[in-house]
């Protein structure tokens, strides 16, 4: 008997990539380099164009933020709060489009697995079937398509992830 919920069509996304570090060092690197790796402009950041940095604070209860320079004065964006917080090999934190209501979110989870040539990192973001089909979210399409975007999205960012980690080092000789 599984004991992963039943998730509904449309509901989530799962992309995984390799990269070239050991888990502890991918895990630092999702965390506190994310605003090197986190791709910039208007598809991914509040910020769009402007000036700024995302931040994820450690720990359960810390923060993903956008802190923006926004004509002059600072302005920040709450992207979301860390629900689970077990490095090397676990992050879950829930996540907001910049359109979400109050009550509106969805959850990410980050899982880093030793591989052969380092860390497998998968991501599942998953909640989209709480947002109703109209939802600005969404752009319009229908839960399959925008369920294969959301994937094309976080494989954009987790390439650019991997390109940081090479930055970093590989484990080869």
């Amino acid at each position: 008997m599984s004991t992963t919920p039943h998730r509904p069509p449309g509901d989530q996304a799962r992309i995984t990539v390799s990269v070239a570090v050991p888990p502890d060092v991918a895990f630092d690197i999702f965390t506190n380099d994310i605003d090197r790796w986190w791709k910039r402009g208007p598809a991914y950041r509040h910020a769009g164009r402007r000036e700024g940095i995302i931040r994820l604070e450690a720990g359960v209860g810390g923060r993903i933020f956008e802190s923006i320079d926004w004509d002059g004065a600072e302005r920040v964006f709450e992207v979301g709060r860390v629900q689970v917080w077990e490095p090397p090999s676990r992050l879950v934190f829930t996540w907001r489009n910049s359109t979400f209501t109050a009550n509106q979110s969805t959850e990410v989870e980050v899982v880093f697995v030793p591989g052969a040539k380092g860390t497998l990192v998968t991501v599942t973001h998953r909640g989209w079937s709480t947002l109703p089909a109209d939802h600005p979210a969404r752009h319009g399409m229908p839960a399959a398509a925008f369920i294969r975007s959301v994937g094309l999205w976080w494989g954009e960012l987790l390439t650019s992830l991997r390109r940081q980690a090479e930055s970093r080092g590989s484990l080869a000789p």
